[in-house]
């Protein structure tokens, strides 16, 4: 309230300065047209007749303007210097001028209250509209918990297109980003619980009926076999997180180095050759050109083991893979059970597994494509899933 009253109080001053200016210069271009027009006619001989004019004869005197403020009038005087027709010069008198500088500061003395009061009425409108978002997003933000995002709203928009609603929106976005962040988290955590609570689930049965009582060698070897196959998931599935956690955008680029892919894919289907000849399935080459690029060697070797290990494990006995390495891609495509439409889009989420019961022979912990996902991502390559139910799946890289 203080800063707008200052604010009006100068304005009211700047305003009766600029119209007392004005008025003062008017009234000193009318004297100094007079005055010339006084010295034309001494020029032309001709006598002047005004008992507003002195004529000053051999006198030094300076160009001068002078007002005298009688208050409700002004009398003003005008001196302007000649040197011909002679050396002097003219004075110009003119009094009882209406002083309307005066008339304004009255007249602003009058509306100055009317200005106040509209221009609170205009500032508390809009700090109103300023600062009532601002407060709102202020305690949003102050109750926000990570426990109870659930039952955070958001900020009802406000009506204008300008920088406040911008910022509504910005952080209701954040809001809606952090939910589903959460939820993600939250979803994560519970499928991490439930992969790794089965194979631990499972020593612990093995050890306990191994100690309730004496057991011959056999059995314990083959009690210790399992609790090794059970350990060996467990690394796997912490092996698997860790590739997923362990490179970001910020970091990723530095580890990039030229690699061949074409090496790294046949030490990748070596390593799978036992597998495809238990299923006795026909592994197919159909292209197969010479490529080097720059990237995470480990990522690639990652990405390539995931999509034909599930190449191997969805596809029946003695059917076929074929496989294609060219300059822009890779396609892998099997003859398997494929995927059905409505779960294609959440194949690449971690531990999504589509039909358990349907697949609870094949063992997997759905972290493949999810790593297969997030290595395209990194390296800034793009992948492609299309499959049809009991025909088969086939995925594309672009490099």
């Amino acid at each position: 309230m203080t800063i707008i009253i200052i604010i009006l109080t100068i304005f009211s001053f700047a305003l009766h300065h600029y119209f007392n200016k004005s008025i003062n210069e008017r009234i000193k271009t009318e004297l100094d047209h007079k005055a010339r027009s006084v010295q034309d006619k001494l020029l032309s001989h001709k006598l002047i007749a005004d008992k507003m004019v002195k004529i000053i004869h051999g006198k030094n005197v300076p160009n001068s303007f002078k007002i005298i403020d009688k208050g409700e009038y002004l009398n003003v005087t005008y001196t302007l210097k000649i040197d011909k027709p002679f050396k002097g010069a003219i004075r110009i008198f003119k009094n009882h001028i209406d002083d309307k500088a005066e008339d304004l500061s009255d007249t602003m003395l009058f509306l100055d209250p009317a200005f106040l009061v509209i221009l609170f009425i205009f500032s508390w409108k809009l700090v109103d509209k300023i600062v009532l978002p601002i407060k709102m997003t202020t305690k949003m933000a102050n109750h926000i918990n990570v426990s109870d995002l659930s039952e955070i709203s958001q900020i009802p928009l406000p009506k204008y297109d300008d920088e406040i609603r911008e910022l509504i929106m910005s952080f209701n976005g954040m809001i809606k980003r952090l939910k589903t962040g959460v939820e993600n988290i939250d979803k994560f955590n519970d499928n991490v619980s439930h992969e790794l609570k089965t194979p631990i689930t499972a020593i612990k049965g093995e050890i306990e009926i191994a100690l309730m009582k004496k057991r011959d060698f056999k059995y314990y070897e083959n009690t210790l076999q399992v609790i090794s196959l059970e350990t060996e998931k467990i690394n796997s599935i912490i092996n698997d997180l860790l590739l997923l956690t362990k490179y970001s955008k910020e970091n990723i680029s530095s580890t990039f180095k030229n690699i061949n892919l074409n090496n790294i894919l046949l030490d990748i289907i070596d390593d799978f050759d036992h597998k495809v000849k238990k299923k006795a399935l026909k592994l197919h080459i159909q292209n197969f050109e010479n490529i080097t690029l720059r990237a995470n060697e480990t990522l690639v070797k990652s990405l390539f083991s995931n999509l034909l290990d599930n190449a191997i494990k969805y596809t029946n006995e003695n059917k076929n893979i074929y496989l294609s390495l060219s300059k822009s891609k890779f396609i892998i495509k099997d003859e398997g059970i494929g995927i059905d439409k409505n779960d294609l889009s959440k194949i690449t989420q971690r531990f999504y597994r589509v039909d358990k019961s349907r697949n609870k022979q094949i063992e997997g912990f759905g972290l493949g494509l999810s790593i297969v996902k997030n290595s395209v991502y990194l390296q800034n390559w793009r992948m492609k899933i299309s499959s049809n139910l009991h025909e088969g799946t086939a995925v594309e890289i672009f490099f």
